[in-house]
């Protein structure tokens, strides 16, 4: 059984691989699935501090640097300071991130459809099971 669950592990791993390789190769702005997850955040929840961000999403503090000196140079987000406390600094989504956010919502949408128009509808009922039943483990830790 543990050699099964290891081939269906890196299985995932593949296929996780081969899908954010392929999302990148059509993506037409210059940023990666992680500054996009960033922009996704800062549209979600509003301006937030790089430190917050990275906790949530689990980034080191300097991979954040990294993803918002990327998201600041590409324009896609700015760094406000607090006027009541001008030591606090705030990064903020600009329209032009929301529209690369947009672009990056729509782009997954439809690779996800392609991919997933392979299988029947008994076969998206049982995946969809199987992965129900693995997160409920998972939350359940």
């Amino acid at each position: 059984m543990n050699e099964n669950i290891f081939k269906l592990i890196r299985t995932v791993e593949l296929f996780t691989n081969e899908s954010i390789i392929h999302f990148n190769n059509v993506y037409e702005h210059n940023i990666g699935i992680s500054s996009i997850l960033v922009l996704a955040e800062l549209n979600q929840k509003g301006p937030q501090k790089s430190t917050a961000i990275a906790k949530e999403l689990s980034y080191t503090p300097g991979a954040m640097t990294n993803i918002a000196n990327k998201l600041i140079e590409e324009g896609y987000a700015v760094r406000e300071f607090d006027d009541k406390d001008r030591r606090r600094v705030m990064l903020v989504i600009t329209d032009e991130g929301e529209r690369a956010l947009q672009d990056a919502q729509k782009t997954g949408q439809k690779l996800r459809k392609e991919v997933f128009e392979t299988l029947t509808n008994e076969e998206i009922r049982q995946f969809q099971s199987i992965y129900e039943k693995l997160l409920n483990q998972l939350k359940n830790k």
